[in-house]
């Protein structure tokens, strides 16, 4: 097998996926048309409701949804070999994925871009809101605190990619200002994009000055920075900062894997990896658990993701400037973040599988798998820096993209620097879905809490906007700075997914209410049976294996309850939603399958 058969097979499912499925799911399932404005039109603020380009508007759904999940979930799922990943990434993304972000999407613009929590309480009642609303508070705290931690790794004491990253703020204000004055998207994209280029590559000559040593900043200090910085993103109206910047960025995203694309057309990477390995009934020294239903945990937000429904209830519905932009926006941007995570893990796989587990692993527990390294060595010594034992994902997925990139000719010589390249790419990436998920808690806690403080609930009372940002980034700046993630970041895993149920079990009510066709619900009920038994065997599995067994690395007794907590909450949720299914399903509105004009 070869990285460029994936490439191209990848590329073809994903394009007919989205030309046929994804025009039936939006056209004839959603009925979406642009007869009425949108909420961005409609409550059009100039600060959070601003209708937009639906290329800024892909641009920043994009950034904000294509965090570490798509980079760093397949190159640690390539544990179980090359073909589960790539069938989980092209049939999850496609059936579940692209779908649950474009009737999340959906049904928060109907419902005038509220919060998924919002949108539960009108669509499913009280008890299913609150209990959505804990949850999801829950997991985008975690997993805000949980992504800083990964970009406080790529630019501890690391002056160019600190550069490289933080250039990219005034940047984006700039733009921002230069569209909303001149609404000239080209000539102020070119410009953003030129001036992004240019921070990029001024990185590494910065690096022995006075700047540079400013730059050079320890754990605790950026642990400072980054909230402050969410807080200004979260706060401040969404095309001054936060749009352009997701915009530019996604410039980046979406320009290093053309150039993978293109150096595996060149290259064409052999996959080393076999089809599956001898881990794929469980006791990998990476995932511990079997490969299923671990495989669609560990990828998580490259096939579906819960994550997406905090941008598909949060920024993105405030800013469509037409209804027919759910299908590029969230329909494909799903699907071009799938296309990512087969890219990662094409560069996982093309190493030696030796030398995957030896950077993966850490070197007592790699010492016991009875492997030999073979390219290790030489690729430590091209690019600077020792790499075994670098546990986590995103060490792999960097040296694996620079081993195709310098498999090129021209550059051949330049490891190191396509390394470092790679590891700042990386921070960028996500270092947008922090500032974009930052507001979506924003809004959370305006939700949740506007129903005591009822000003909260205003998204244009500034008070209001201020202290629900601040309180925001204090929970999880508290718990990135502390430290305090690390004992229940394995949680994120399973709750993300679980949010993702939650997506689809909205869907499946809002398509059982506006469908012709009763049949149609199935668009969703499919994918949520797979993901939410999946979830609820992952979950006790952790519970059993892990975080109840004294005898196991991961042991935590809280764990292990804040695991069965979210499990009842989704419990609860899907319960609720089932007793409103069959009033739907029996209601007079369907005759003979079909919907009676005018109902609901």
């Amino acid at each position: 097998m070869n990285g460029l058969s994936i490439v191209i097979g990848a590329i073809c499912i994903l394009v007919i996926g989205y030309r046929f499925y994804g025009y039936f799911f939006t056209k004839k399932v959603l009925l979406i048309n642009d007869k009425r404005p949108t909420p961005a039109h409609e409550l059009n603020d100039g600060k959070d409701y601003v209708p937009t380009n639906k290329w800024v508007a892909f641009g920043h759904h994009f950034a904000a949804i294509a965090a570490a999940g798509p980079l760093v979930g397949p190159v640690l799922a390539a544990q179980f070999g090359y073909l589960p990943g790539l069938l989980w990434l092209l049939i999850g993304a496609v059936i579940g994925g692209a779908v649950h972000d474009a009737v999340v999407l959906f049904a928060s613009m109907r419902r005038k871009g509220k919060s998924l929590s919002e949108v539960m309480k009108e669509e499913l009642g009280p008890v299913a809101a609150f209990c959505t609303g804990l949850a999801m508070l829950f997991i985008i705290t975690i997993t805000m605190a949980g992504l800083s931690m990964v970009v406080l790794g790529a630019l501890e004491r690391n002056p160019w990619g600190t550069f490289a990253v933080a250039i990219t703020i005034p940047i984006a204000m700039l733009v921002g200002v230069a569209y909303k004055k001149t609404g000239n998207l080209l000539v102020t994209s070119a410009v953003g994009f030129i001036l992004l280029l240019i921070g990029v590559f001024a990185g590494p000559y910065i690096q022995d000055t006075v700047l540079g040593q400013w730059l050079t900043l320890d754990r605790q200090t950026l642990a400072l920075i980054l909230p402050i910085y969410a807080f200004f993103a979260a706060a401040l109206p969404v095309w001054f900062l936060l749009a352009p910047r997701d915009y530019l960025s996604s410039f980046m995203k979406i320009g290093v894997f053309i150039a993978l694309i293109v150096g595996v057309f060149f290259v064409n990477p052999v996959i080393q990896f076999p089809a599956v390995t001898e881990f794929v009934h469980g006791g990998g020294p990476i995932i511990a658990g079997p490969v299923w239903p671990f495989v669609s945990i560990t990828i998580a937000c490259g096939a579906i993701s819960g994550f997406h429904a905090f941008i598909g209830s949060g920024t993105t519905p405030k800013m469509l400037d037409k209804w027919e932009d759910i299908r590029v926006v969230g329909f494909g941007a799903m699907l071009v973040e799938s296309l990512v995570g087969v890219m990662a893990l094409i560069a996982a796989t093309s190493l030696h599988p030796a030398d995957y587990f030896a950077i993966n692993a850490a070197p007592a527990v790699f010492a016991t798998l009875g492997m030999e390294v073979v390219n290790l060595p030489q690729l430590s010594q091209a690019i600077g820096i020792d790499l075994e034992g670098r546990t986590g994902g995103a060490v792999s997925l960097a040296v694996g993209m620079t081993q195709i990139f310098t498999g090129v000719p021209w550059f051949s010589q330049m490891s190191s620097y396509f390394y470092q390249f790679v590891i700042m790419f990386e921070a960028v990436f996500i270092l947008t879905a922090i500032d974009a998920g930052t507001r979506v808690a924003r809004y959370l806690i305006q939700d949740f809490l506007g129903d005591v403080i009822k000003p909260l609930k205003r998204t244009d009372w500034m008070p209001g906007t201020i202290i629900a940002s601040a309180l925001a980034c204090f929970m999880w700046g508290y718990l990135l700075y502390t430290g305090e993630i690390g004992p229940i970041w394995a949680l994120f895993g399973v709750s993300n997914q679980l949010m993702a149920s939650i997506g689809l079990v909205i869907g499946a009510t809002v398509i059982l209410k506006i469908a012709a066709k009763r049949i149609y619900v199935l668009t969703c009920i499919i994918p949520l049976v797979y993901l939410y038994i999946t979830v609820n065997v992952a979950g006790i599995w952790m519970i059993k294996n892990v975080y109840w067994n004294p005898a196991a690395s991961g042991y935590s007794v809280l764990n292990g309850v804040l695991s069965i907590i979210m499990l009842i909450l989704g419990l609860v949720i899907v319960v609720t939603a089932l007793k409103s299914w069959v009033k739907l399903w029996n209601s007079p509105r369907f005759v003979k399958g079909k919907a009676v004009r005018g109902a609901a």
